[in-house]
Parts: C-alpha cells; structure tokens; sequence
C-alpha cells in the first residue's frame, strides 16, 4: 500500500473518531440550570414579557443538543445585559407558539422589540454572534 493511502486511511478514522465523541459528548450533555433572571415563557405570561424593550426568546428543547449549548450563553446574557431580557419557550410544551412564531428549527432565538419581531437567530452562535445581532436590532 502506498504511504498516501495509509495516511489518507488514518486520518478519515481519527475524524470518524472526533465526530463520534463529539455526538456522545453533545447527546449526554446535562441540562445547564437556567438564571434566575430568564423568564419561562408560555401562553400566559408571554404576552406581558413582550412589553419588554428588548425581549431576546429562546426556542428550545430539553433533548436538543445545540440548545444544551447555547444555555449557558443565555445565561451570560441575562446576568450581564441590563438592556435585555431573556426568555425560554420549551417547543415541546408550547407546540401553539413555536407554530404562532414559525420556529421550524430549534434553537431559534427571535428578537422582539417593543413587541414586534425585528430579527431571529437560527442555530448555535457565540455570545459575540447573538449581542451584535440584538445590537443591530436596539440600534435600528
């Protein structure tokens, strides 16, 4: 066998090997305990939290791994932003306001200003990501 192929070979099984910890590491994460400062939102009490200013609302599932891993930076958000409040809407409980809002992918996090949707977030992003987008939107 060739040296090209031998190497080739090795690394296709050491990122196979990545991926596949990488998955078990995401899937087996424990759930992140929300701050005190995030707001649990539902049918009842979500129409009150858009008063808000600035309202910033995660859509998410407990058995979704990026949701796992966008927590934490919520988290930082509520405890640091004086500017913006954080809400949560678990899809599997709220199934009418994932639908009302068109969250076809979780997490979604959409920003609402003085009530009003003025941008969405799709996916797992960095603190960085989400504050320059929550900035645009408190700047426009």
């Amino acid at each position: 066998m060739s040296t090209i192929l031998i190497i080739a070979i090795a690394f296709v099984a050491v990122l196979i090997g990545l991926i596949t910890f990488n998955h078990f590491k995401v899937k087996n994460a424990k759930p992140v305990t929300t701050s005190k400062k995030i707001l649990i939102l539902g049918n009842k009490n979500l129409k009150m939290a858009l008063r808000k200013k600035i309202l910033l609302v995660d859509f998410w599932a407990p058995w979704c791994g990026p949701c796992k891993m966008v927590a934490p930076i919520l988290n930082d958000i509520a405890e640091t932003e004086e500017n913006i409040t954080v809400g949560k809407v678990n899809v599997d409980n709220n199934q009418a306001l994932a639908k009302k809002f068109k969250v076809r992918n979780i997490p979604t996090l959409v920003i609402f200003k003085n009530g009003v949707e003025a941008g969405r977030i799709v996916g797992m992003k960095s603190k960085k990501t989400i504050l320059k987008e929550v900035n645009a939107v408190l700047a426009g």
